[in-house]
């Protein structure tokens, strides 16, 4: 088997029974944010677009290249399509003519020929993606390979019982857009930027461990800013806040973590050749001396890179829409948004006040109790946006359902908040669709029958994290009274069952008793 880097979280695979193009991206995505680091421009596209299978594992715009698909990719190619509650992948894949679409089901192993076998194990909890995040599994009979991209599963026994990996590909690197963009003091961005590091580096590990693969490729990550604005913020950032870690530093942490296991660079070009367990890794794009200087010196590449491509910020700034006068824009939201507002009960619960959105010159209120869009009236807001107005007149041209893969990951906006992060603002800001919000309130009335427990050393708990039901017998940590889980660093103080990651979300927890034997 055969793997070659294409990018980011993209990867072609060359199998016995034929090949299979995973999450290509050129970009610029997230409205011209994100390029793929190191640049990746002089691959083949044309060879890797005629691969017999066609792999997206989700359809956030640093996996899911429209772009690139029309130009590179045949529409008769075999697309594996995860199985996710909602058919917003399907969608966009058949809006760009793709009919022959495999529907894969979780678990199920697809056989081809000459003993090339495939799973698709589809992540569906609202913030998968969200309700969309996915890995792939290949064996061929020479090697097998789990590339878990931005997956985080939570049922690895099932996942790994597929086949043992000989490598193994995992995000390494955050796609988020905390703390950068919110209303802080600096030395708290520093501070909230080192401890998302490392806890993106905590799960990451936790993973390699538990797949104990061979061979690892960090992947995933980090992306290049290369507008003015965003460039500081590239990799640790200029002023050390910021949480984009790179496959160098990474394998440089995961070298004291686990010294006996092997890791490796992948970048656009590496070629991994696999037979009988071991790794042949080569370089076909850069050489060495490349490498060591996109790495070592990495601000100058960077730097090098923002002066020759600002004509593609300049071409997607020009595709935007036209920015909506004021009025225009509260009424397109308000008529959009209300009746999701009135299906999202528990959103609108655990939400529990008002949200301040200043777009352009217009500024309006989400009052999430009484499920209204308004002008703001000087109300106290718990959140408050400032968002570019093309931005959003780009999203409602669109109907841009999932504002995460678009202006938040786009980090060309300001946010502010008054207390912890709440998870349920971010899931309705997602799901901005009647399908997406109904899905995410049965999933969520779901959640609250976490009956079993578990003993985790003094302390007898919910068996099933409240966050996203991972089990906390192989997932938790407690440490003075405070529970861990290690799959997203939620805590919870055990003594008040409270979490103190974001507000809802209680934890059932009491301290074992131990009883003295009869006599």
């Amino acid at each position: 088997m055969r793997i070659t880097g294409l990018g980011h979280a993209g990867m072609f695979i060359e199998t016995t029974g034929g090949s299979i193009l995973c999450d290509p991206v050129l970009g610029p995505s997230f409205f011209g944010s994100w390029f793929p680091f190191p640049d990746n421009r002089g691959l083949d596209w044309e060879r890797f677009g005629a691969a017999d299978f066609l792999y997206v594992s989700h359809r956030h715009r640093d996996h899911f290249d429209p772009a690139l698909l029309e130009r590179y990719v045949r529409k008769d190619i075999r697309v594996l399509l995860p199985a996710y509650p909602t058919d917003d992948l399907e969608a966009d894949l058949r809006a760009l003519g793709y009919e022959n679409l495999i529907y894969t089901q979780p678990g199920e192993t697809l056989e081809y020929e000459n003993g090339l076998k495939i799973m698709v194990t589809p992540l569906r909890a609202p913030s998968d993606g969200p309700i969309g995040d996915s890995s792939l599994s290949v064996d061929d009979g020479t090697a097998s390979i789990l590339n878990q991209n931005d997956a985080h599963p939570l049922d690895l026994e099932k996942l790994l019982a597929f086949s043992k990996p000989d490598a193994y590909f995992t995000q390494v690197s955050g796609a988020i857009w905390w703390p950068m963009v919110y209303d802080l003091p600096q030395d708290a961005k520093v501070n909230f930027a080192q401890l998302k590091r490392d806890a993106q580096n905590k799960r990451a590990m936790y993973y390699i461990e538990k797949v104990d693969a061979a061979h690892v490729f960090p992947m995933a990550g980090p992306p290049m800013f290369l507008r003015e604005d965003l460039f500081r913020y590239n990799g640790y950032g200029l002023e050390n806040d910021s949480i984009f870690t790179d496959q160098r530093q990474f394998l440089a942490h995961m070298a004291v973590e686990r010294p006996a296991q092997k890791g490796y660079e992948f970048v656009p070009g590496t070629q991994v050749d696999l037979l009988d367990g071991e790794a042949t890794v080569t370089q076909t794009l850069y050489t060495a001396d490349e490498i060591d200087h996109i790495f070592d010196e990495k601000w100058e590449y960077l730097a090098s890179q923002r002066d020759s491509r600002q004509s593609e910020v300049t071409a997607e700034i020009a595709r935007r829409a036209e920015v909506l006068p004021p009025a225009e824009m509260l009424a397109a939201i308000k008529e959009w948004w209300e009746p999701l507002l009135r299906r999202a009960k528990t959103i609108r619960t655990g939400v529990g006040g008002n949200v301040r959105f200043r777009i352009g010159e217009l500024d309006m209120v989400v009052d999430f109790p009484k499920a209204k869009v308004r002008e703001y009236a000087g109300e106290e807001c718990l959140y408050w946006y400032t968002i570019p107005a093309d931005l959003v007149s780009t999203n409602i041209a669109d109907h841009e359902i999932d504002w995460s893969n678009s202006i938040f990951l786009s980090m060309q906006f300001e946010v502010g908040r008054s207390g912890k992060f709440n998870e349920f603002l971010t899931t309705f800001l997602k799901c901005l669709s009647r399908d997406r919000i109904e899905y995410v309130e049965n999933w969520y009335a779901e959640q609250s029958d976490q009956t079993e427990d578990a003993e985790l050393g003094d302390w007898t708990v919910q068996r099933r994290c409240p966050h996203l039901r991972a089990d906390l017998t192989k997932t938790g940590t407690i440490e003075n009274g405070v529970l861990t889980c290690a799959l997203h660093d939620w805590k919870w103080d055990l003594a008040s069952g409270q979490c103190l990651t974001t507000p809802g979300h209680p934890i059932r927890a009491s301290r074992v008793i131990e009883t003295a034997p009869a006599g």
